[in-house]
């Protein structure tokens, strides 16, 4: 048996994660280098892997050296450059739809691999928040190619499976140390790939430089601490419906600081984001409606990943 946590504590910590994740886009335009996006996802991994691996000071050991490189791989080395392929291709509503899939990947895989049971309040959330998204980002002259959307979507399917594998494997230590890997051993990969395929490192202005210094703090080390932390404690179907939070964000900001439109069909698109990401947490709904309620929910599904502390950081 499984003990899921999905308090409001737990599911509002999980929350940070998509809320930084919602800038990259305004980010990527408006500040850093244009169509560099090898070096943009190597320059936000390895600081933050080399700063949060210097804090812990913890390195693996046995299996989970190959299984932290491969982790690494899928939710850094892979995943940082096809979402900012999408990023850099695609407009910013329309990278933050496509990302907004995830949820249905992550609960589709937790199914195959986990055995876990969405059960029908997940795949409810999922639908609202797709239909949310869906109207956050109608707008005239939304224009794609084939480059952004296979990179859009390439970063949807390969983290997720990075998302269920964390879960499968139960980490043997707490989440920031698990992120030092994963960043470390993702950078490690880019680094080289980045100078072969792109050259030399790009001169950095000082937009530049505040935009990575952004990516790199909020965005990577403070936003995958946070969401590993509801990835320990939540069913995986669960912590992906919070990621929907995603493109409230992006949409936001490209109002806020693009001018994009916002009108009556992004007002109700957001309302149903944040329902379905409501709807896909039955024990925080069950606590609204009642007013008191649980904490916790039984489920039966893999061993609970803890550290040896006891809970992560």
């Amino acid at each position: 048996m499984e003990h899921h946590d999905t308090s409001l504590r737990t599911v509002a910590i999980t929350a940070i994660a998509p809320l930084a994740w919602g800038t990259t886009y305004i980010v990527t335009a408006e500040l850093l280098p244009p169509d560099r996006p090898l070096f943009a996802a190597a320059a936000r991994a390895l600081p933050a892997g080399l700063a949060l691996l210097a804090w812990r000071r913890t390195l693996p050991h046995g299996g989970w050296w190959w299984r932290a490189g491969l982790l690494g791989l899928v939710n850094i080395g892979l995943f940082f450059p096809l979402l900012f392929i999408g990023a850099y291709h695609l407009p910013g509503g329309l990278a933050a739809t496509i990302q907004a899939t995830s949820p249905l990947a992550v609960i589709v895989l937790a199914w195959l691999l986990l055995r876990e049971r969405p059960g029908t309040a997940r795949i409810l959330g999922s639908v609202i928040g797709l239909t949310g998204v869906g109207l956050l980002v109608l707008r005239a002259g939304a224009g794609a190619d084939l480059v952004g959307l296979l990179g859009a979507f390439g970063s949807v399917a390969i983290s997720a499976l990075g998302f269920v594998l964390v879960k499968r494997w139960a980490p043997p230590v707490d989440m920031v140390t698990l992120v030092s890997w994963q960043l470390v051993a993702g950078g490690l990969v880019l680094v080289p790939v980045a100078a072969v395929v792109e050259g030399p490192p790009p001169a950095l202005d000082v937009p530049a430089a505040l935009g990575f210094t952004w990516l790199v703090v909020a965005g990577t080390a403070v936003a995958y601490v946070a969401w590993f932390h509801g990835l320990n404690r939540m069913p995986a179907g669960a912590t992906a419906l919070v990621g929907l939070l995603n493109p409230v964000v992006g949409t936001a900001l490209g109002v806020a600081v693009a001018g994009e439109a916002f009108g009556w069909p992004q007002a109700i698109g957001t309302a149903l984001v944040l329902g379905g990401v409501l709807a896909g947490q039955p024990a925080v709904a069950a606590r609204f409606r009642a007013g008191r309620g649980p904490r916790t929910e039984t489920v039966r599904g893999p061993r609970e990943v803890t550290s040896p502390a006891g809970k992560a950081a």
